[in-house]
């Protein structure tokens, strides 16, 4: 499955580690040092033209952290991860 990011990107849903609010998860000292190195590395990808809301960080060869307009509950809710959770008894 895919998810739309905004501004013509598209990535595979299972290569998301993380959805992140960007405004409460930067409080963190480590966070902002992670985006900084991530942005260093030159493995940060900014996917809009407007405020950005929230980042998503992807795992595999390509590792990337991508920069988002939309929020980090609009984009869970777009990856189907809730429809994905299997109830067991």
């Amino acid at each position: 499955m895919y998810l739309h990011l905004g501004q013509e990107c598209i990535i595979r849903t299972k290569e998301i580690l993380g959805i992140f609010d960007l405004d409460s998860s930067t409080l963190s000292k480590h966070t902002r040092d992670y985006l900084a190195r991530a942005e260093k590395e030159g493995r940060v990808v900014n996917v809009t033209a407007e405020l950005p809301k929230s980042f998503i960080v992807t795992t595999g060869e390509n590792a990337k952290v991508y920069i988002s307009q939309i929020s980090a509950a609009t984009l869970k809710k777009r990856s189907g991860y809730i429809d994905d959770i299997a109830i067991t008894k």
